[in-house]
């Protein structure tokens, strides 16, 4: 015959799984909560929310396709201003060598909320089998600069 204490979880052990979900919630419904609070914050102060904007650096072969490349993210309004910087020496490992060659960069200013659009579309139009793209959130910027690169990325 069973004892039937034997049937029972052990004391506490209900505890730790409730806290477990507890936490699990919590750090699943984080990112949310941060980001429904910071717009909340900003739309009734009028301040700037970090990271509402990124910065999106693509490197290309060359000044051509660079060109091509930002007129399209305009043209797209996934950004409201890209910069071609002038030709930049890469040492990079590609395919277990290490490759050297010459590209040209794009600083491309964007709302976070189409990066992951930007980025679709790089690994569809860009001529590198594994385009260099990535961003990072900006922290701080000057209103009226903010509110600029807003109207740019109104859609008609």
């Amino acid at each position: 015959m069973d004892r039937p204490e034997s049937r029972c979880p052990p004391p506490g052990s209900l505890r730790l799984v409730l806290t477990c979900l507890l936490i699990l919630t919590a750090v699943l419904t984080y990112p949310v909560l941060r980001t429904f609070s910071l717009w909340l914050h900003s739309s009734l102060t009028g301040s700037y929310v970090s990271g509402s904007y990124s910065i999106v650096f693509v490197n290309c072969p060359n000044e051509q396709i660079a060109r091509d490349i930002a007129r399209a993210i305009l043209d797209k309004k996934m950004a409201s201003s890209v910069n071609i910087l002038p030709k930049t020496s890469s040492l990079y490992f590609w395919k277990g060598e290490i490759e050297e060659g010459i590209e040209v960069s794009l600083l491309i200013k964007t709302k976070t909320s189409k990066v992951s659009r930007l980025f679709a579309y790089m690994r569809l139009a860009h001529p590198f089998e594994i385009p260099e793209v990535f961003s990072i959130p900006m922290d701080q910027g000057d209103a009226r600069f903010l509110r600029w690169l807003e109207e740019g990325m109104k859609e008609n």
